[in-house]
């Protein structure tokens, strides 16, 4: 393989930090499973417009590919090399009041975190029956769960048209990865090893073998944040007595995707802005500020509508769960108040 050539509007953090000196460095190297730099950048090279441009196959990327992937690591997080990440998920240290308890702005609120099973590859190099032993596992695993979080697993093989039409009416069914995802090797044998399970009140999803391993997902409608945080706190509880997670302690826990190391958390809410949709730079602000994330309803690369938007933690390595949630929750608290002023 040849030293890529990038095109001049390429804004990858790939591109930035591929130099020709760290590309002969690594070319040659892979891991101990067999993941290769060439693998590693795939995604990155078929799509000109990646953000980030890279993919780990296995926990030992991190290590191996680190002279590409520490200093991406430290552009997208602020994270250094020298610095150590903390994990902490205790609902003592989450003292939150409900931001709109009269339900005036935001619509619903979810938080997920993604996780990986220790000693299995990452999704992008995982064997067809390495991927359905990840599911089998997991599928029991949340067998066991229990009370408010016990549910039913649907495989998305074997599900039928009206369980399936039943969970894109709850937006719960996943589709097949984008072309980003398709470029790292993330779709192999689709829909092979993938489910979904949620419980019956259905306030609590997991994902299985989409981009992570584990997408395990705490919802509800209204902005009670900590409830939500509760839910998927005592769920991961459960899990973590059947499975053990990828997890090392400069990174945290360990993801497919570099943008989602340490926390894998990703708390939102869906929040109505009429005023504030008509003054992008003022809700910009408001959001960096903050170390808020701004989508559209639809998710990532999508637009808000109806002055709906996403609004999410950004920061989710080098800060602990709490701390990424207590950004959501200043965040939120500041754009209502700024709503409020300018109706």
């Amino acid at each position: 393989m040849d030293f890529p050539n990038f095109k001049p509007d390429n804004k990858s953090l790939l591109k930035k930090y591929l130099s020709e000196a760290v590309f002969r460095k690594l070319i040659n190297k892979k891991t101990t499973l067999g993941y290769t730099l060439s693998q590693a950048i795939n995604s990155g090279l078929v799509n000109h417009d990646s953000g980030i441009g890279v993919y780990a196959g296995d926990e030992e990327s991190y290590d191996i590919f680190s002279d590409l992937l520490d200093p991406i690591i430290e552009d997208y997080h602020g994270f250094r090399k020298e610095d150590n990440h903390q994990s902490n998920l205790s609902l003592a240290d989450l003292e939150l009041e409900n931001p709109d308890a009269g339900g005036e702005y935001i619509l619903s609120t979810r938080i997920r975190v993604g996780r990986n099973l220790k000693g299995f590859p990452l999704g992008s190099m995982i064997s067809d029956v390495e991927r359905k032993e990840v599911a089998d596992k997991v599928k029991n695993a949340l067998s066991l769960l229990e009370g408010d979080l016990s549910g039913n697993y649907y495989s998305l093989k074997n599900m039928s048209d009206t369980v399936k039409e039943e969970m894109i009416n709850d937006h719960f069914l996943f589709k097949q990865g984008d072309r980003f995802m398709e470029a790292s090797g993330l779709n192999r044998n689709w829909p092979e090893g993938r489910g979904i399970f949620h419980n019956h009140k259905k306030d609590f999803l997991v994902w299985v073998n989409e981009e992570d391993q584990m997408r395990i997902i705490a919802m509800q409608t209204g902005a009670d944040i900590k409830s939500v945080f509760q839910r998927l706190a005592t769920a991961l509880e459960q899990l973590e007595k059947e499975l053990v997670f990828s997890y090392i302690d400069r990174l945290g826990y360990i993801s497919s995707c570099p943008t989602n190391l340490g926390t894998a958390m990703r708390a939102s809410v869906h929040i109505s802005l009429p005023q504030l949709s008509n003054n992008k730079e003022l809700l910009e602000e408001i959001t960096k500020n903050n170390h808020l994330q701004i989508r559209g309803v639809h998710g990532e690369h999508s637009e808000s509508k109806d002055a709906i938007f996403d609004i999410s933690n950004q920061r989710r390595l080098g800060v602990t769960e709490v701390e990424a949630v207590k950004d959501l929750y200043r965040g939120v608290v500041e754009l209502i108040r700024v709503e409020k002023s300018l109706e």
